[in-house]
């Protein structure tokens, strides 16, 4: 059977991730938690008028064209989607996960807009594809392409519905065909939310398996068992076995066309999963955060040079700086980043830095507070690892120097987000408290990581930075071991 554990999937697909070669390809379900249907329910109504039962019917596509035989035009099909995918429902998290991946390629059959909203709400700037026409053109400055290859609702008339849809896919649509032949060869897929019934699907892959033969490319999915009735006898008990049978031929078929599947219970589990891929995606993706309005115990000249390093070395050693630009701290981190990468003519710069200021003026209809709390997340959803420097400011109404308040905002962030958290406590402040709460207990931070001795350094204020920059890294090498 074409199965995969989970934790070979992390390996394999997170390796994919941090190449830049994996391509998500979206079905159905993965719009349901929005709100929105699959085939059977968005059909349900239009089998009943033809005296069908859906539930009983497996050529769903049939279904569509059965009602344009009927009715001789497509316009209450068209007018089916439109109601259906225009209702005002929000990208899932799930979608919130994909578009903060380093994922640049995304197809789909599915009719609604939720995947480009995602994306547009973590400011990647989707190209999107609907028409044959629309391959021949590239949007300019776009970090992602999503390929909608059966249609959208805002062009619902020429949207992939009915069996002769189908039957014309070659003739009306066959780029698309090309194309995802194209990046099956050269890319590594994440099928999800997609029952794999598709006529078409089915086409191309059988497609690539001939025109490769036994070395097609390695690819995955996501699938759930059957539901198990809550009584294991009589009919409900051969109905269950039944599905479960027929599923396991099909995952053992799927292994034909190089896709191995990651089996799961409920469709809950998904979100997590995602969210552990996310997670390895961006281990080589640093989020730095620092300030400091009072620079003991270490003195100006020295924490600034430690930032400054921090920041040299991250970039020096293949990895990513995510900054918010700290008083004191992110500018340093920010010019040993820059004179890392510009040293290597090689280096992308824009690709390797995501630098972030905080905007003192919030958008209309939120609060300065909730605004912030929001940016926080969008940057340390692009990071693995959070390196915490200082963390002080003044107090405009008291004059005082205070704790800040944003740093520890940010930790917990990231805790939630199940990245490590790396206080370098010799520099005081908030961050000292960090470093206090993260050693007391490591096992939860760093699972069987093996840490401990590069914190102990990280919290003594008689080390050297070059010693506080070792142990840092010493940590950074061990957790992107994953």
């Amino acid at each position: 059977m074409g199965t995969i554990t989970v934790k070979a999937f992390y390996d394999n697909f997170g390796q994919a991730l941090q190449e830049g070669s994996a391509a998500i390809f979206a079905g159905a379900g993965l719009s349901r938690p929005s709100g929105y249907v699959d085939w059977p329910e968005l059909l349900r109504e239009i089998a009943k008028d033809l005296g069908l039962d859906v539930d009983r019917e497996t050529d769903l596509v049939a279904i569509a064209q059965y009602h344009l035989n009927k009715r001789g035009s497509r316009g209450e099909l068209d007018q089916l989607i439109v109601n259906e995918f225009t209702k005002n429902s929000k990208a899932s998290r799930n979608h919130e996960i994909i578009a903060n991946m380093p994922i640049h390629t995304v197809w789909t059959t599915n009719y609604d807009t939720l995947l480009e909203d995602a994306f547009k709400a973590a400011h990647r700037r989707a190209d999107v594809k609907v028409l044959p026409a629309s391959l021949t053109t590239s949007q300019p400055g776009n970090a992602v392409t999503i390929y909608k290859m059966h249609g959208d609702v805002l062009s619902a008339a020429e949207a992939v519905l009915t069996k002769e849809d189908y039957e014309t896919f070659d003739a009306r649509r066959g780029v698309f065909s090309i194309k995802l032949k194209g990046d099956l060869l050269s890319k590594t897929f994440l099928f999800l939310g997609f029952s794999f019934s598709d006529p078409n699907i089915d086409y191309i892959l059988a497609r690539i398996r001939a025109l490769v033969d036994k070395h097609c490319r390695q690819h995955y999915c996501v699938m759930r068992w059957p539901t198990k009735p809550a009584k294991m006898r009589g009919k409900a008990k051969a109905e269950y076995e039944y599905e479960r049978k027929r599923l396991e031929l099909r995952i053992g078929d799927l292994g034909r066309y190089g896709i191995q599947t990651v089996m799961v219970n409920e469709h809950t589990e998904l979100t997590p999963i995602l969210e552990e891929l996310s997670r390895r995606s961006h281990l080589r993706d640093i989020f730095v955060s620092g300030s400091a309005h009072d620079y003991s115990p270490l003195g100006k000249d020295r924490l600034e040079s430690l930032a400054y390093e921090i920041g040299k070395r991250i970039a020096g050693q293949g990895c990513n700086v995510v900054s918010g630009f700290g008083l004191g701290i992110g500018s340093q981190v920010t010019l040993g980043s820059l004179e890392s990468l510009m040293s290597n003519p090689a280096s992308d710069i824009d690709s390797r830095l995501f630098l972030r200021p905080f905007p003192q003026t919030p958008p209309p209809g939120i609060s300065r507070k909730d605004f912030w709390t929001k940016y926080r997340r969008e940057m340390l959803q692009r990071s693995g690892a959070c390196i915490f420097l200082a963390g002080n400011k003044l107090d405009a109404n008291t004059g005082n120097v205070i704790e800040a308040n944003g740093m520890m905002e940010e930790f917990e962030i990231a805790c939630a987000l199940k990245q490590y958290p790396i206080p370098i406590g010799a520099t005081g402040h908030t961050t000292r408290k960090l470093w206090q709460k993260v050693t007391s207990n490591l096992n939860h931070y760093f699972p069987k990581r093996g840490v401990k001795q590069f914190f102990n350094i990280l919290g003594d204020e008689g080390k050297t930075n070059e010693e506080l920059l070792d142990a840092v890294f010493g940590i950074l090498k061990q957790v992107a071991a994953v």
